[in-house]
């Protein structure tokens, strides 16, 4: 038996993308890193990291403007491919949202919004200037109320809340902060396609991740995944030509390949088998809409014979990621009995 750890595979898997051919003597590979323990991972998405920046010379706020702070939180957030065909509300989606229906009488100074690229946002944070008050906080209200109605049942505690706060000192212009809010608008978030071929399948979906504006900068990080290349780079060209016409860079990095299913694999059969004599029920056998090493590992290694389990895992990246401690001695159990049942390949 050969012990593979890698580093960095939630934020990069750089280090499967450094493991070179030749290193392992292994011609079957079982990938524990599969969330549900009644699942056979036999393939996944691939995916690309967009990077969107752009500078701005901040504008001294006028004497007469006011400070308020908008906030976004309490939303579920999960994983940007496994639970991206969910619906969940994107607190920078809906963050953009209120900015945009606020465009007209406030300006914007700051945005804190989301974390890692593989997270749906849960929660983000904006500070705004105004010398509207009255009428900011009828139209806040109003757009609060809307999306609040809109994700109702499914984002129960959502909140948006507006609160004064010390007016700041610099804000964008109106134009960086029009052309800001109209490209994040512009920009898909979600599923994109549903494979044809595989039912209840996304194929290709965008998760914007990460909005920071501060100081003079803007950066946004949007991960874009797809089981087939070409429709990711689709999606990532489209995104990226939104930002550059409104003026921002845009950087594609981090690419990596995505896993295509193997029906006829020796160790799926194994797998499937001893499920059904250890637990008397069949697994169920699917590709995933989430980035997996082995999409990568395989490019150096494509001979070798693939599959992914894992014990199950509920809320993964969020703060109430947890994994289920009878299905991890159901998985001790199942991965024992697989070992013993190896097959031998020609």
């Amino acid at each position: 038996i050969e012990a593979l750890f890698t580093i960095d595979e939630e934020t990069g898997m750089t280090g499967a993308m450094g493991l070179e051919g030749g290193v392992l003597n292994g011609e079957i590979l079982l990938n524990l890193d599969t969330e549900e323990d009644n699942e056979l991972g036999v393939g996944c998405a691939g995916g690309l990291d967009i990077t969107a920046t752009k500078t701005y010379i901040p504008n001294e706020t006028q004497s007469e403007f006011s400070g308020y702070k908008i906030s976004v939180k309490g939303l579920k957030g999960g994983h940007s491919g496994m639970d991206i065909h969910l619906g969940l509300g994107n607190a920078n989606k809906l963050m953009n949202r209120i900015l945009y229906a606020l465009k007209d009488i406030s300006l914007l100074a700051e945005i804190n919004g989301g974390g890692l690229r593989n997270a749906i946002p849960r929660e983000s944070e904006a500070i705004i200037a105004t010398n509207n008050t009255s009428v900011l906080e009828e139209e806040f209200y109003a757009i609060a109320k809307n999306i609040i109605d809109e994700f109702d049942p499914l984002e129960k505690e959502l909140e948006i809340e507006l609160e004064e706060c010390p007016t700041p000192e610099k804000v964008l212009s109106k134009e960086d902060q029009l052309a800001l809010i109209r490209a994040i608008y512009t920009t898909h978030n979600g599923v994109f396609r549903m494979s044809p071929d595989i039912e209840d399948l996304v194929e290709t979906s965008n998760n914007i991740a990460r909005v920071e504006v501060k100081d003079g900068a803007i950066k946004i990080l949007c991960l874009t995944r797809s089981s087939v290349e070409s429709g990711k780079m689709n999606l990532a060209n489209n995104i990226s030509s939104g930002f550059e016409l409104a003026g921002f860079s845009v950087k594609l990095s981090g690419s990596y390949p995505g896993w295509k299913p193997n029906p006829n694999s020796p160790i799926l059969k194994v797998l499937e088998n001893t499920y059904e004599d250890l637990f008397s029920s069949k697994p169920n056998i699917l590709a995933c809409h989430a980035g997996l090493e082995c999409g990568i590992l395989g490019t150096n290694y494509p001979e070798m014979d693939m599959i992914s389990f894992g014990p199950t895992i509920k809320g993964a990246h969020s703060p109430d990621e947890r994994a289920s401690i009878s299905s991890v001695q159901k998985f001790w159990k199942y991965i024992q009995e697989i070992l013993k049942n190896i097959p031998v390949k020609n």
